[in-house]
């Protein structure tokens, strides 16, 4: 059992028959009244997410997470496959369940498939993984790191927002758990 103060962005836990992912957790002492834990959840199994608060002192159930090191393969039609690195055992995840992941995910990629129990529930990422721009508007000359920025498509699909010196073809450090621009990789 673990108090709901204790609960961290990324833990698993257990409560009413559902295994529930926190996404974010932050204190919250209101004017009047006992500190509560403010959190954002989501069903590991259905996807659905709720904002909710709980007391600190409340205990739940911390939920056995294990992970293994496997290899993206590819996707067809609504599943990904991956493939265990020790045993070549392979593994269908539908991409419903990690939809999230999905946007940073390149063929050949390694990364975690989580499991509870038997049941595959989702994938770690790298921290940083390195993706090419296929579009963006032209690079400006004369342009620094600093400003708004402008929009740019990754091989993956997935939308960043890159300084304006940033041009198609360019390969940059993407962050996977907010989805930014961090620098350009080394060539």
């Amino acid at each position: 059992m673990i108090e709901a103060i204790n609960l961290k962005a990324g833990m698993t836990f257990e409560q009413g028959g559902k295994l529930i992912k926190v996404l974010e957790a932050s204190h919250h002492k209101p004017g009047k009244g006992n500190t509560v834990m403010r959190m954002k959840l989501r069903d590991v199994r259905s996807g659905s997410t709720v904002e909710t608060t709980m007391r600190p002192e409340v205990k739940v159930e911390q939920a056995n997470i294990e992970t293994k090191p496997v290899q993206f393969l590819y996707n067809q039609d609504t599943m990904a496959f991956f493939m265990d690195l020790e045993t070549y055992e392979q593994y269908e995840i539908p991409r419903d369940i990690i939809e999230h992941e999905a946007k940073f995910l390149l063929e050949n990629m390694e990364v975690k498939i989580q499991f509870y129990g038997t049941e595959v529930i989702g994938l770690t990422l790298p921290t940083v993984v390195t993706l090419r721009v296929v579009e963006t508007q032209p690079s400006i000359k004369g342009a620094t790191a600093t400003g708004s920025g402008k929009p740019a498509t990754m091989e993956t699909g997935l939308v960043v927002n890159v300084p304006d010196f940033i041009a198609a073809d360019d390969v940059l450090e993407i962050n996977t758990q907010e989805g930014t621009y961090l620098k350009r990789a080394p060539k």
